[in-house]
Formats: C-alpha cells, structure tokens, sequence
C-alpha cells in the first residue's frame, strides 16, 4: 500500500492515478484549512491544485539532471511581487509541496495521509486556545496621528508612563503629504478600563487628530 506506484517507466495509468489521488487530497486539504485560515478563494484554488503540479514536475523530472537544471532556470526568471503571506498561508504551501514531492515519486499513500492527517492536525490545534496566553490578548495597537510641529521622540512619555505596562514603537510613517507622522505602539494597559482617558489625554497633544486602538496582531501592516 505504501509502496511506490511507478515502475521503471511511468505508465498513463499509474499517472492518472497519482493525478488523481492528488487533485483530490489537494482539494479535501484546502477545504480543512479554509475552515480557520481567512484567505481570499483563488488562495485555496491554488492549494487544491498545488501537489498535482509539484508531484507533475517531480514526476517528468526525476532522473533528468538535463531536465532538472532547465525548470531550475526557469524559476530563476520568475520574480514573485505578490503581498508577504501569512505564517498559516505559507505552512499551507509547504505541507502541499512535501505531499507533491511524496506524489511525484509514486508514494500516492504517503501524499494522502500527509494532506489529511496535517489538515486535521491544524484544524484541530486551530480550535484549542493552548496558544493563546492571556498576556498576548491585552497586548493592542494604538496608531497616533500627530503634526509634523511635534516631536514625538518624547511627547508622550510622561502620559505613556501613566497609563501603561508596557509600550514598544513599531512604525513611523508620513501622512498627509508629508504635513503629518503615524506613529504606531505595540502597548499595554495597567488598567484596560482607562483606555478612554488614554484616548482623551492623547488627543490633547495631537491637537484633536486620529487616534486608534486595534488588537495587535503579530506582522500585521498598520501604517
């Protein structure tokens, strides 16, 4: 069961059988990940489809060092100028890579149980808070819009003194054709319920200008 379908030369049966087993591990996988990873569709399409085409070049490849160093080549030319994926997007496309490698090397048993018993293994972990410590939950992201007037290299020191636990800056960013900074703060609250006089005591430095405070989210791009 768990030995490689191939023989010396592939036949169109035992490749329509790895296609097969492929195309559909590859589509259960992504519906399973698509039950906890928020992506848009044509991410999971490309999920679906990403072992049968792994385990197509492995598969045409294998043994061909002329062959082998050509699609190398042709990679080289590719420059990828998508958005950075996440870290739940980007394990997604690794486990359907290793399934193809198992595909294309005629284990069709051993790409199966990796897209399933990893789909399940996420979905189910993906469901347990055993992550999700209390003290990363209160950790927010406070985005200040100040005017270019204003330093804020020490603005607010004594206000952030007053209020919170802890406060990391993790941008700066010009705004408003350059007549404005966005600062943004990974902050902690000693008391979550004077998060309205913060918002309050901010604004009277900013001169009444935006103000937000968003959970923080680890990578997320806020400026």
């Amino acid at each position: 069961m768990f030995d490689s379908i191939y023989s010396l030369s592939v036949t169109p049966s035992q490749f329509l059988t790895m296609a097969v087993a492929s195309v559909l591990s590859g589509v259960l996988f992504s519906w399973l990940i698509s039950l906890r990873i928020r992506a848009n569709r044509r991410f999971f399409i490309v999920v679906s489809v990403l072992p049968f085409v792994v385990s197509t070049v492995i598969t045409f490849v294998s043994g061909n060092i002329g062959a082998g160093v050509a699609f190398g080549g042709a990679f080289a030319l590719i420059r990828f100028r998508s958005a950075q994926g996440t870290s739940d997007e980007i394990a997604a496309i690794l486990v359907t890579a290793a399934a193809g490698v198992a595909f294309g090397m005629g284990y069709v048993a051993y790409g199966v149980l990796i897209l399933v018993v990893l789909g399940l293994l996420f979905l189910l972990l993906s469901s347990v808070n055993i992550f999700s410590h209390a003290a990363m939950q209160q950790d927010k992201l406070l985005i200040v819009t100040i005017p270019e007037s204003l330093d804020y290299a020490r603005v607010f020191d004594d206000t952030f003194a007053h209020y919170l636990k802890s406060v990391e800056s993790v941008g700066v960013k010009t705004t408003g054709m350059g007549s404005m900074f966005r600062l943004s703060f990974r902050i902690r609250m000693k008391n979550p319920a004077e998060e309205k006089a913060l918002i309050d005591e901010l604004r009277i430095r900013n001169g009444n200008l935006e103000i937000s405070v968003l959970p923080y989210v680890e990578n997320q791009i806020a400026l």
